[in-house]
């Protein structure tokens, strides 16, 4: 696999999304989004969904061009309307008002409704927390995870993300996981590469536990920790879905179909300012030297030196290429 710049990445990546409708500011930050995944090693949210985004803008059901419509209907309380467009540019547009709205009163929530899926939920939060803001987000997608001893697809892999300012325009911690087991991404891998999947990721159409990938396609996920990420799942939903004006994912259709409807998603976010509380930095500092004491241990999400290139499969890395012309 060659190592390709993040900076490249992010270039052709913008190229290849200006080649195929979005305008200029909208392709600059999905190009952002696209190489912050890949510098962190997701590459289910990197350049492997670049080609959906591309497929998408072309048949119209992402807009390239949407003008994200900002309102504010309570001082806490900022609501963004994505017009069919990208997730992270409706976040961006409503940022401003969002920090202004933690700041003012503490907490605040931020609701993006009508939008496209927003792949990386970690982008968001670790993007509020350089702010600083302790960050938290939710967002749900089309039904592949049936209840405990079920086996009907009733919610999605249905992501939280939490992040951590340090203080000084970085991040302390942080982590973005889906409440499923595994992301559905992994099971479409292994199947492509041959590849049996552990037990415990998902069940057959049956409800019976599956190890072939293409009997797990063909019938759920199931949550991590089963119950306690079931009723996690299902609080993500209820803010993703119901606090937005989102679909839920019973209605969400598949998100990397090239054609059909918008994906009409839910994005939720509380910020939090830490400055509510003179103790804030002196307990985070705590269960840090706590965790650095420990050799081999370490915050989720904590810092580390950001890579300069990243191993891309080859024709990945040519498909992108591709895309840009």
């Amino acid at each position: 696999m060659p190592d390709i710049a993040l900076s490249d990445i992010r270039s052709v990546s913008q190229l290849a999304l200006t080649r195929h409708g979005a305008q200029e500011w909208i392709a600059a930050e999905m190009a952002k989004a696209v190489a912050f995944a890949e510098g962190r090693g997701n590459r289910i949210c990197g350049l492997y969904y670049l080609e959906s985004y591309c497929q998408q803008l072309r048949s119209g059901r992402v807009s390239g061009t949407a003008a994200p419509q900002v309102s504010r209907p309570k001082p806490g309380f900022v609501r963004v309307d994505a017009q069919a467009g990208f997730a992270q540019c409706a976040f961006l547009r409503a940022m401003p008002q969002a920090l202004e709205a933690a700041r003012t009163n503490g907490t605040a929530a931020l609701a993006i409704h009508n939008a496209h899926t927003c792949t990386a939920l970690g982008y968001f939060t670790e993007k509020a927390a350089r702010a600083g803001m302790l960050a938290i987000g939710f967002t749900n997608a089309s039904p592949i995870v049936a209840p405990p001893g079920g086996k009907a697809r009733v919610i999605g892999t249905n992501p939280m993300a939490f992040a951590v300012p340090d203080g000084a325009g970085g991040t302390a911690m942080g982590f973005d996981f889906s409440t499923s087991a595994v992301a559905l991404g992994r099971i479409t891998m292994a199947k492509a590469a041959g590849e049996p999947i552990p037990q415990g990721w998902a069940v057959d159409a049956d409800g019976n536990p599956a190890t072939d990938p293409e009997a797990a396609l063909g019938g759920a996920l199931v949550s991590a920790g089963g119950h306690k990420g079931w009723g996690l799942g299902l609080m993500v939903e209820l803010l993703a879905a119901g606090m937005t004006g989102g679909l839920n994912s019973l209605d969400v259709k598949p998100l990397k179909a090239p054609e059909g409807a918008p994906h009409q998603l839910g994005q939720f976010f509380l910020l939090i300012d830490p400055a509510m509380s003179p103790d804030f930095a002196e307990r985070l500092a705590r269960v840090a030297e706590a965790v650095a004491a420990d050799p081999g241990a370490r915050l989720p999400g904590a810092p580390r030196p950001a890579p300069q290139v990243v191993d891309v499969p080859d024709a990945l890395w040519q498909a992108t290429l591709t895309l840009a012309g």
